[in-house]
């Protein structure tokens, strides 16, 4: 390594380092996304097929329930709500970790077949093992997406390094197998696989809490990871040399990366199914607030994706009222011209 490229690594770091007022705001940005999130959340609980006040939920939320509307504040909306939020915090956090991983602006975890892997290996914990419980089928979630995972990144991969298109090809074509794998088994037995129809679309409505509960600590564990390697990958981004020359560790850094990923996105699968494009538009809109620094995506990544999950859901129940349309379907009409225009996008081919 090069003298010159020491002293050109430590230059482009000094240059990362934004001024007091840039980071001023920044942290009010971060205020900010707090609280549309927190209003946005009291919005989940109100809306429905039936609208109910905010003194009808705050009775609801600190005395025993005693009409019909606060049962169905505490039985079902409040839940929904708090799984809307750990799973949004999971996809965003897990799309931005990709990103930063593959240096790929088109990563996401359903774009690269990291849902499929996870959905297909919950499905044959479900419908052929007969596993029922979170705690039994979210270890097949987790291995799936491990498994798909590394796959990707093996096959996007070349000598020059990864190749963001070769790696969304590679991901689509992976999900899509796998997709159809899915399908496959569960025309096997249409009426064992019944029950796992709506989760397969991709929803938050109907989960209780208790499937959310056992993948807590595995997301805790997850979001240490993340903010622990933050740091690396910003080096990471300027090339592997320069990293190095900076003290990255880059198998370390790669593992617990992958490690952090995979555990976000297998749980996030296992509570509410594939849900996708929620990874890949967040980070690219905390990336155009704060920038290039991963610890801010991060950040704001963990605050936006649950909003955005949120506002898709509560589409879904008012675009159909009474009825409702599950939210992975809302996020795909959302995000799918959202892929199409980052692929066109001339600076799309790395971060």
């Amino acid at each position: 390594m090069k003298l010159v490229d020491v002293t050109e690594a430590a230059a482009l770091a000094e240059e990362r380092q934004p001024p007091v007022s840039y980071r001023r705001r920044r942290v009010t940005g971060l205020v900010g996304a707090l609280a549309v999130l927190i209003v946005l959340m009291v919005l989940s609980v109100m809306i429905g097929s039936k609208a109910i006040s905010v003194p009808v939920i705050w009775d609801a939320l600190f005395n025993p329930p005693s009409s019909p509307d606060q049962f169905a504040i505490r039985d079902f909306r409040l839940p929904r709500t708090i799984v809307g939020l750990v799973v949004g915090v999971a996809l965003g956090l897990s799309g931005a970790l990709i990103q930063a991983l593959t240096r790929n602006p088109l990563a996401d975890p359903g774009v690269l077949g990291v849902h499929a892997g996870a959905s297909l290996a919950v499905t044959v914990a479900v419908g052929v093992l007969g596993i029922r419980d979170a705690q039994g089928y979210m270890w097949f979630a987790f291995a799936g997406a491990l498994i798909v995972t590394l796959l990707v990144i093996a096959l996007g991969s070349t000598r020059k390094g990864s190749s963001p298109v070769a790696m969304v090809l590679a991901g689509v074509c992976v999900g899509a197998v796998l997709g159809g794998a899915r399908e496959a088994l569960q025309l096997t037995d249409p009426d064992a696989f019944d029950a796992m129809r709506y989760w397969n679309a991709g929803s938050i409505a109907g989960r209780p809490l208790e499937v959310v509960w056992p993948v807590l600590p595995f997301f805790a564990v997850a979001l240490v990871l993340a903010f622990a390697v933050a740091g690396p990958l910003n080096a990471l981004a300027l090339g592997d040399e320069l990293a190095v020359a900076q003290g990255v560790r880059l198998t370390r850094t790669r593992v617990l990366a992958v490690i952090a990923l995979t555990l976000l996105a297998g749980g996030a699968t296992a509570i509410a199914g594939p849900i996708g494009f929620v990874g890949l538009m967040v980070p690219h809109v905390a990336r155009w607030i704060v920038g290039p620094d991963q610890r801010w995506i991060f950040a704001y990544s963990i605050l936006l994706a649950p909003s955005l999950l949120l506002v898709s859901d509560i589409l879904g129940r008012v675009v159909m009222r009474p009825g409702e349309i599950p939210v992975g379907i809302v996020t795909a009409f959302v995000g799918a011209p959202v892929l199409v225009a980052l692929v066109r996008r001339k600076k799309a081919s790395g971060l």
